[in-house]
């Protein structure tokens, strides 16, 4: 089973795995809240970024070891680490960051000390609102840069273009760094579409198409996905550039194959 989609250890499953998967013991597990801005999902203990959730994100806990906490991402499954620092009991959010990113002030006033980046996706808990500001329990955001969790964005190109010239980080989910699946993954996010967080489950949700490129398309390569802008070009977080860049699609394709080795995979539509 993919690892990053199979909520177990080596001591314990969740109870979704009962009758698929043999463990010692079996848990509903805990449900928590990612209580810092940005936290990196490891793949162990202490060890490497695989991706990174933002404040307020869901998160269930079925294991603990090193004070970190084991469980899955409520949004798309994916399995891993998170220090126990970076998990919180909190209340329901009610809104979500849908801006690139915005600011959380300890007072509703532009020109005091920022006390945090947040990035788009983080979910709030809304109190009230003072002026343009809405009140939270960690401080006030703009209002202007948050939506209710029931609305969304409408079209996942556009969010991905308010990334460009965002540096390249890897298993990055945010303006601070992004790769290639973060930038899909956000992107949709922010329209109200399930995506998974890797290009390869990705491309294995997409229906696969023939013809003319359109825009929203997505296009895959071994380990590396892009969005098609119209017909003629795509946007993607690259190694090339090492950052979100457009680039032509016929030079991206040959590009691609020409430096790595690596043809077009495949052209799927969500």
């Amino acid at each position: 089973m993919d690892r990053r989609l199979t909520p177990a250890t080596a001591r314990v499953a969740h109870v979704s795995l009962r009758g698929r998967q043999d463990a010692p013991a079996y848990t509903e597990g805990q449900r928590l809240q990612v209580s810092a801005p940005l936290s990196d999902l490891l793949r162990t203990p202490n060890g490497a970024r695989e991706r990174q959730l933002w404040l307020g994100e869901g998160f269930v806990v079925i294991d603990r070891e090193q004070g970190h906490a084991f469980g899955f991402a409520e949004k798309d499954g994916y399995c891993g680490w998170l220090p126990e620092t970076a998990l919180e009991e909190g209340p329901a959010a009610t809104h979500w960051v849908a801006s690139p990113g915005t600011h959380l002030y300890p007072e509703p006033k532009a020109s005091s000390k920022e006390l945090a980046a947040l990035p788009m996706g983080a979910r709030l808990a809304v109190l009230g609102q003072v002026g343009k500001y809405a009140e939270t329990a960690q401080g006030y955001v703009p209002a202007s840069h948050l939506l209710p969790l029931s609305q969304h964005l409408a079209d996942p190109v556009t969010v991905a273009e308010f990334f460009l010239h965002t540096p390249y980080l890897w298993g990055g989910n945010s303006r601070a760094g992004l790769d290639c699946s973060g930038l899909c993954q956000i992107a949709h996010h922010a329209c109200g579409i399930s995506v998974p967080g890797d290009a390869d489950l990705q491309e294995a949700a997409g229906t696969v198409v023939q013809g003319e490129f359109r825009r929203g398309d997505l296009l895959f390569w071994k380990g590396h996905v892009a969005l098609a802008v119209d017909a003629q070009r795509l946007i993607h977080a690259n190694g090339h550039t090492m950052s979100v860049a457009y680039e032509g699609i016929q030079d991206a394709i040959a590009r691609i194959e020409a430096a790595e080795g690596l043809p077009l995979r495949s052209h799927r539509r969500l």
